[in-house]
């Protein structure tokens, strides 16, 4: 959540208007995040979010946001995109694809305890089981194909460690890709990117899950995998917290117990879902985009964390 493009009250206003959302009161720019831009619009009709979206196309973008709508419709708190009287909920904003919409309550808990750990367990597994039915289709775009293809590209930014590293977990990720374990884990759509900054509480409930615009379909694993290497680490040291793993994955398979390829490919993930944010962090640091309030994350976290996945596998 940066600001790539900036945005007037008056071009806001219009959109607003349009969508029936009351007169404009304030519009201020969110800081953090790497990938849109995003404003908080509040209005005389309450508290929005909108988005203008920088990389994503208007081809792109239907699978997020209809995705989100569903959820709503299946009772998961997420973010009701707002629709014009022509039913449409992507819009254009400064020759931009763009969506308003609603405001989660409450704030983010960036020092979770097994309490809040259980509680995205719980609700990560509803929203796994509320996207069976979902009938729109959209890969990870940020999956094995784009570490492939990125990798090399933030390869001469590495130290020799680094690199031997990052080429051995690459290796070792397209192999398990290729295998039948892999084939046989449980499929749908995923968030993808569920940090602790995506998630909000009011107080001790959990009110809901935002910024899906890394969500596509692939294994409910790999979810469970990014979640646990950030609600369940010690962000020092990426080392693993047992007891809030243990807490978030007892709650999860309360909802939905896990398949024994799952369970068997755990560790595997554990490492997937780190690379993942290693190589993103590393291209977004090395070779970043012009935007105000601009703040790219530290790359060589997620190099901890993948290199205390590798030395300390954790089982399901």
């Amino acid at each position: 959540m940066a600001v790539f493009t900036e945005v007037t009250p008056d071009e806001a206003q219009r959109l607003l208007s349009e969508l029936h959302l009351g007169q404009l009161s304030e519009l201020r720019g969110i800081e953090g995040g790497i990938e849109n831009t995003n404003y908080f619009a509040t209005t005389s009709a309450g508290p929005w979010v909108l988005t203008l979206f920088e990389r994503l196309s208007f081809e792109q973008l239907p699978f997020y946001l209809y995705l989100m709508k569903h959820l709503a419709r299946h009772g998961i708190p997420v973010p009701d995109p707002a629709a014009n009287d022509q039913g449409e909920i992507l819009h254009r904003v400064c020759g931009k694809p763009a969506a308003v919409v609603s405001r989660l309550r409450g704030k983010s808990q960036l020092a979770p305890d097994v309490s809040h750990c259980a509680a995205v367990g719980t609700m990560l597994a509803r929203m796994h089981l509320a996207g069976r039915d979902f009938n729109r289709h959209q890969p990870n775009l940020r999956g094995l194909p784009w570490w492939n293809e990125t990798v090399p590209v933030v390869l001469p930014f590495l130290d020799p460690s680094q690199a031997a590293l990052i080429r051995s977990e690459l290796a070792f990720q397209n192999h398990i890709a290729a295998s039948s374990g892999y084939a046989a884990l449980p499929r749908g759509p995923v968030h993808a990117d569920l940090f602790r900054d995506n998630v909000m509480f009011d107080g001790a409930e959990l009110t809901g899950f935002f910024d899906f615009y890394f969500a596509g379909v692939d294994t409910w694993l790999f979810d469970i995998a990014v979640c646990l290497n950030d609600w369940c680490i010690d962000l020092a040291t990426g080392a693993h917290a047992a007891d809030r793993a243990r807490a978030f994955l007892d709650a999860y398979r309360d909802v939905r117990p896990l398949s024994a390829a799952e369970r068997h490919l755990l560790p595997a993930l554990l490492r997937a879902g780190a690379l993942r944010f290693w190589v993103s962090r590393l291209w977004d640091y090395h070779l970043p985009r012009e935007a105000s309030m601009l703040k790219p994350h530290d790359p060589t976290h997620f190099e901890r964390v993948l290199r205390q996945r590798v030395a300390h596998p954790v089982t399901a």
